[in-house]
């Protein structure tokens, strides 16, 4: 028996919850996405990438209500799954733990203990009742994951098209503000800029 199999199995009070949280917030960190978008996930939102076979059938995700502009229908987009660890983790609780809680009516991917398909207002809650748990800043939220995504790929030297892409953006604006890189970063991509126009210099010394 699996070690979840075991933890549901002791009837410890909280463990599903525990672990779908923990599943869910991995999922909004690593597709970029809004609380609202996660919350409406279904199961069948995922499937294979052929350009990506190592991930399976989580190779990408469809945001089926993604934000709507100038109170237009929900935007839907695609979005390539990049980290092999949120593809497990999404794959174990759709195995060992979405069956034994799911509505045999929905699809629902994100589910309370009664069956109920979670809201963005739950999602929302949920972090914040780990984060204050964890004393962390109170002015974060779930959109957080959001523009820790952005970040962290900017700092990985990701295409920004590809990011804007990815997050649903229409203008590479709006991704630039979610982008808070470190100072080692910012240093790192000075010192290259610096570097190159040095060099740049230098080859039109050499050809004068």
């Amino acid at each position: 028996m699996r070690e979840v199999d075991l933890r549901l199995a002791s009837g410890r009070k909280g463990t599903f919850i525990a672990y779908r949280d923990a599943t869910l917030f991995k999922a909004a960190y690593a597709w970029g996405l809004r609380a609202s978008e996660a919350a409406g996930l279904d199961v069948t939102d995922f499937y294979r990438n052929p350009h990506a076979p190592e991930f399976g059938p989580f190779g990408m995700l469809l945001v089926r209500n993604g934000k709507s502009s100038s109170g237009g229908a929900p935007k839907r987009r695609s979005v390539a799954t990049l980290h092999g660890w949120t593809a497990d983790a999404v794959r174990d609780y759709v195995e060992n733990i979405w069956p034994l809680v799911r509505d045999e009516s929905s699809n629902a991917l994100w589910l309370s203990e009664r069956g109920r398909r979670l809201r963005a207002d739950d999602v929302s809650r949920r972090f914040a009742e780990y984060r204050d748990e964890l004393a962390l800043d109170q002015v974060l939220s779930p959109h957080a994951l959001r523009h820790s995504y952005v970040t962290h790929l900017t700092e990985d030297g990701v295409d920004p098209m590809f990011i804007q892409r990815q997050v649903g953006h229409a203008y590479q604006s709006t991704t630039a503000i979610y982008t808070a890189v470190s100072g080692d970063f910012a240093n790192k991509m000075m010192r290259k800029a610096v570097s190159g126009l040095l060099a740049a210099a230098g080859a039109g010394k050499v050809e004068q």
